[in-house]
């Protein structure tokens, strides 16, 4: 079989691409915030913010070429009940890389390029996908799975970057700014809540996502591990103290939901690898950014309330992060080296 072309790449280009991206940013910055304890992660972490970068950029190409060139495959991507879910990960890596580059440089305005780009971006995207399913009858109980966090996921990680980049903006925009980071905030939260009951629904009453939607039991760590930091960089930029202690003890319940979610996620992994129902897919990359978004929790309230048991649970997390990362980039390289990722699944 020869090797695919690049055109036939592009109109073929799966929207989920960008979890790698989503999932190697988290990666560099949980491993950045532990070189605190350890200094000799600094190195791997710097060089995994840069690979990030140059990730999204290769990986936009195709990605844009796609609506370019080929606008009925990206359109008909979009009316699909599953697939949709991922196109929001395009503007959540812009999103993360604002975080990456206001936590690794001192270039505070390509920051805040990446952050408004992905809050216009996210906002559309949110409204799009929801809108067709809102206003479709194409989606039914057999394609609910935690993907659907992902639109949400998107709006509660605005104030992860969007918090710290208020101190760099002038009074004005900053208010808007705070506004646009509460809105995410509040909707996404809002969302999740409503979708959680939706997904254990599934779970408990309809048939297990199986196969390649086996990662997507993770996605739940992700609202876990990024609504309550959120929350925190929201409280701290407000005149009320009362609220950021508020914000600890939610943030510490979240977490406490998160520590049983990773139990469970990793029976239901292991119980699908056993039967063999876990093959390979960019899917995969469905087990970092979530599970990165739990070793960040756990990183922020080990600062907040200085215990080492939380620091501790964040650490094996991390660890398990480290593998994760490292099997599927290892098996994505192989996919793209011959090509074989490139082809659609049925």
């Amino acid at each position: 079989m020869s090797y695919p072309r690049f055109a036939d790449i592009s109109r073929s280009f799966a929207p989920g691409w960008f979890a790698a991206v989503m999932g190697t940013g988290v990666f560099a910055m949980t491993t950045h915030g532990l070189a605190q304890y350890w200094p000799w992660l600094s190195v791997p972490a710097e060089l995994l913010h840069w690979f990030n970068s140059v990730l999204f950029l290769v990986l936009a190409v195709p990605w844009l070429t796609r609506w370019l060139r080929f606008r009925p495959a990206a359109m008909q991507t979009l009316r699909h009940p599953v697939q949709a879910n991922f196109y929001p990960t395009f503007s959540i890596a812009l999103l993360v890389l604002a975080a990456q580059w206001l936590m690794f440089t001192p270039h505070v305005a390509v920051a805040l390029t990446f952050w408004w780009l992905g809050v216009i971006l996210h906002f559309i995207f949110s409204f799009a996908v929801l809108f067709i399913m809102f206003s479709g009858e194409h989606v039914a109980a057999e394609h609910v799975t935690p993907a659907q966090f992902i639109p949400a996921v998107g709006l509660v990680v605005m104030p992860l970057a969007g918090g710290p980049l208020l101190a760099h903006m002038d009074s004005a925009l900053r208010e808007w700014a705070l506004t646009i980071n509460i809105i995410g905030l509040g909707a996404g939260s809002m969302m999740y809540l409503g979708l959680l009951g939706l997904t254990l629904h599934r779970k408990y009453l309809h048939k297990p996502a199986m196969g390649i939607l086996t990662p997507t039991v993770w996605i739940h760590l992700a609202p876990i591990g990024v609504i309550p930091v959120s929350l925190m960089n929201v409280t701290e930029q407000l005149p009320y103290p009362a609220a950021r202690e508020a914000a600890t003890v939610l943030m510490l319940l979240v977490w406490g939901f998160g520590v049983w979610w990773l139990v469970m996620a990793s029976l239901l992994t292991l119980s699908a690898r056993a039967g063999g129902q876990l093959p390979f897919a960019l899917s995969w990359w469905g087990f970092t950014f979530p599970l990165g978004a739990f070793v960040a929790e756990s990183l922020r309230l080990t600062k907040v309330l200085g215990w080492s048991s939380v620091f501790a649970i964040g650490v094996a997390a991390w660890l398990l992060l480290c593998f994760f990362w490292g099997i599927t980039l290892l098996r994505t390289a192989r996919g793209v080296a011959s090509g074989a990722i490139f082809q659609p699944h049925p």
